[in-house]
């Protein structure tokens, strides 16, 4: 009997060596609207880790993985399709409770969040094009050491977690153009597109579109010479043609 019980004991301690490492899978909900992302752990170990998965092998140092105490974080958009390791990631709070990730074969990014002591997928890819498909994705842009613009479509602010829609001009696609320029108070963005700066105030959804008169290959220098930030009567700035093509605008104001 003694006999018995020890083999049954070396039986379960030699299963529970060979189980593989510990995985939550996760379907992420869409983020209809701004979102906070600034939880408060309620231990020292509810908080997400940022790890290398490959640090023994030939890919090490390329891919991250997100960790959850023991277990990794795996998104599953569509069934079959797993994303376990990552291009990029970075905290965008201090409590380190939520992660912004970035897929690595398209620019596309998920926040990976802490809420309420349960780990959950916020999917930040909205859909562009009339048939649903991905277009024009630039990936992520700064626009402070702290702010960033995620294919023009979200500003996140990797200090207190939050996450703001930016307003299109078509609501059914993307905006067809480069991050060109800031207001001073940072709240306005300007996008450089083929025929005109559009322009949008992330916080109050204002928008401005100024045509362009001429494109030319420096649209920096352009810019400085030939435009300048107006204020209107909410006190949002946007950027216009000068009426006085003489005055020249300081462009370490707004310059991207």
């Amino acid at each position: 009997m003694k006999n018995s019980l020890l083999a049954f004991l070396a039986v379960l301690t030699f299963i529970s060596c060979k189980q593989g490492p510990l995985e939550k899978t996760l379907t992420p909900r869409v983020l209809a609207a701004e979102g906070q992302f600034n939880g408060i752990p309620k231990s020292k170990s509810e908080i997400l880790t940022i790890v290398d998965p490959d640090s023994n092998g030939k890919d090490a140092g390329k891919r991250v993985a997100i960790k959850f105490r023991d277990t990794t974080i795996t998104i599953e958009k569509t069934k079959g399709n797993k994303l376990d390791k990552f291009a990029d990631a970075m905290f965008i709070n201090s409590q380190k409770t939520a992660v912004l990730v970035q897929t690595t074969v398209e620019p596309l990014f998920y926040i990976i969040n802490i809420d309420k002591g349960t780990v959950e997928v916020v999917d930040i890819n909205r859909p562009s094009g009339k048939s649903g498909d991905r277009q024009f994705l630039p990936g992520m842009e700064a626009l402070t050491r702290t702010s960033f613009v995620i294919n023009n479509d979200y500003i996140v602010t990797a200090v207190n977690g939050s996450v703001h829609p930016i307003k299109r001009q078509n609501p059914e696609d993307r905006i067809r153009g480069q991050f060109f320029a800031y207001s001073k108070d940072k709240k306005t963005l300007v996008f450089l597109t083929d025929s005109a700066l559009y322009q949008v105030c992330y916080i109050t959804d204002e928008t401005f579109t100024q045509p362009l008169t001429r494109k030319v290959e420096n649209m920096y220098n352009e810019v400085q010479q030939n435009y300048t930030w107006v204020t209107n009567q909410r006190g949002t700035s946007f950027l216009k043609k000068n009426a006085d093509d003489n005055r020249i605008v300081d462009i370490s104001e707004f310059k991207h």
